[in-house]
């Protein structure tokens, strides 16, 4: 308890000058961060030709950021391709089939890094490089400035939600480049490696020889929590003691991926001038999150039931598939931090969680809104909080108002659809796995849990978070394309929609408060935002969690 407690006091602590840097970063206003980085950034606008740096209106903003990321996934589809003829390939690693090509460009493109390979023996060190961790920044940076122009359309009074790919800049020279230097120094202090060496051929105390495999994972442990990407250098994640080998590097990986989208909340009232707003945001937020921890840890601390009843010592409580160097503390923490904060990395084997305890993360991933990633949760958490003051409008027979700007059908129409979109791209690809052979020919555990397997993997794409029950056999070209389809249709119906809103509300007068305005700043809205969050969870995704993880424990007990 006490090691949970240190981590959640740290992050209290960081989330206000973090987010108030962020502000700074964003608000396109002269500060002291400009003196720092501006020559860097002139020199960037130079190179790529943007002599205009005028806002955008949503639609060009959103098809410059898609063009940009088509781009980019051309160029890795293409690398992946052909890696054996590209240089810094030391241990000789072959060309990546088609159909994981594909899933592995969408999965990285789209902030997911979701990985049907093994990280060691499937990619070479440029294609680490050169295609995983440049994803790994421009996904991020992506996901970034698609939340503060969300943020900008909110709260800016006949203001355009700014210019893509000046934030798109930002992202990388003024968060996470910086904070990626720092955080890679740090875990290679602690002895993660970093290297271009081939894998090494040692002698065991018996004679024979083993291959070990290293590279350069220190830069990419550090961007892929910082962006809350979470594709790991080794098959087994930060699991693997090279990726995360103590206590403290357990840590450092917990507040990288969870730090920047805890400050959000307060970048948000800030942009607002009203900063109690962000507080509220936040504070639903935490809430869901020390719900769904508690559970996570309580369950892995009880055990598993038919274990415990076979007579078995199970006093530290279900260590299957948990690292003893972490436990049940760090590797409860590490679970629900990494499914709130969609990022993916994994510190132990979620497959081989109690059933309840694999309820959160996937429960998490249904939600996505207690923190999300790199922007995710805090304009999904947004949409909900449009959703609540229009559903408390009708309530009372008034046009409902979110900051000052009146809530419409078209606005409505787009949260809708929004909505909608994630559990479709959930539940169809699900049922569609169950009823072919090629789908269900993957699962591994029959009955309930095999049921959780299939739709973890769907919640994961679709949630851009990455993490799996590793049990599914899913590197077949069924797995491959539909789960990239899912990643993409996750990704981007949800982002060009909430650009929509953003458009649509920047444009409107502003409304002055009045005695009637339903205030969205105080405790009843709070409780209001997370009524509105957990019903339509419970609306959309409940009939499906009975029959996975619930009747588990159930028939386990």
């Amino acid at each position: 308890m006490l090691q949970i407690f240190v981590v959640l006091t740290i992050l209290m602590l960081l989330v206000k000058p973090v987010g108030t840097y962020v502000y700074h970063v964003y608000s396109n206003e002269p500060n002291r961060t400009d003196r720092i980085f501006g020559w860097l950034e002139r020199l960037i606008y130079l190179l790529i030709g943007l002599k205009n740096r005028a806002g955008m209106t949503w639609r060009r903003y959103a098809l410059s950021f898609l063009l940009t990321n088509i781009v980019l996934v051309a160029i890795g589809y293409l690398l992946l391709r052909i890696q054996s003829a590209l240089p810094m390939n030391p241990n000789g690693i072959g060309d990546m089939e088609e159909t994981l090509s594909f899933n592995t460009i969408a999965s990285f493109m789209t902030n997911t890094n979701l990985q049907h390979y093994s990280g060691e023996t499937g990619l070479s060190y440029f294609a680490q490089m050169a295609v995983i961790m440049m994803m790994m920044f421009t996904s991020a940076a992506t996901g970034f400035s698609v939340a503060i122009a969300f943020v900008r359309g909110l709260t800016s009074k006949g203001k355009t939600i700014g210019n893509f790919f000046e934030d798109f800049v930002k992202s990388h020279t003024r968060i996470f480049f910086p904070a990626a230097i720092v955080v890679t120094l740090l875990l290679v202090a602690l002895q993660v490696p970093q290297t271009l060496d081939p894998t090494l051929t040692v002698t065991s105390l018996e004679g024979a020889a083993q291959r070990i495999a290293i590279g350069p994972v220190a830069s990419l442990e550090a961007i892929k929590h910082l962006g809350t990407n979470g594709g790991g250098f080794f098959g087994a994640n930060s699991a693997h003691p090279f990726e995360n080998p103590n206590g403290l590097t357990n840590v450092i990986e917990i507040l990288s991926m969870w730090v920047l989208p805890a400050s959000l909340p307060y970048v948000y009232g800030r942009f607002a001038k009203n900063r109690k707003q962000g507080w509220v945001v936040f504070g639903a937020m935490l809430t869901l999150f020390l719900a769904f921890l508690t559970i996570a840890y309580t369950s892995e601390l009880r055990g598993n039931p038919a274990i415990n009843a076979m007579g078995i010592d199970a006093s530290q409580g279900s260590m299957e598939g948990k690292e003893v160097r972490f436990g049940i503390a760090q590797s409860a923490l590490f679970t629900t931090v990494t499914a709130a904060a969609t990022t993916g990395t994994v510190n132990n084997m979620h497959d081989t969680l109690t059933p309840l305890g694999g309820l959160v993360p996937l429960a998490e991933m249904m939600l996505n809104v207690v923190f999300g990633g790199k922007g995710v949760g805090l304009v999904n958490m947004l949409m909900y909080a449009i959703l609540g003051v229009f559903l408390c409008g009708l309530m009372v027979g008034r046009t409902p108002e979110f900051l000052g700007r009146k809530i419409e059908p078209k606005e409505m129409k787009l949260i809708a659809a929004a909505i909608l979109m994630h559990p479709l791209i959930i539940l169809a690809p699900t049922a569609i796995a169950f009823m072919t052979d090629l789908g269900k020919g993957a699962i591994s555990n029959p009955g309930y849990h095999g049921i959780t397997q299939v739709l973890y993997e769907y919640t994961s794409s679709a949630a851009n978070n990455g993490s799996g029950f590793e049990g599914l056999a899913d590197n077949t070209p069924f797995w491959n394309v539909t789960t990239g389809l899912v990643m993409l249709l996750g990704r981007y119906v949800s982002m060009i929609a909430m650009l929509a809103v953003a458009g649509s509300l920047v444009r409107k007068q502003w409304v002055p408060e009045t005695i009637g305005t339903f205030r969205t700043d105080n405790k009843l809205f709070y409780a209001i935002l997370i009524g509105t969050v957990l019903i339509i969870g419970a609306l959309t995704f409940l009939p499906a969690i009975v029959l996975g993880p619930i009747a588990e424990h159930l028939t386990l007990g």
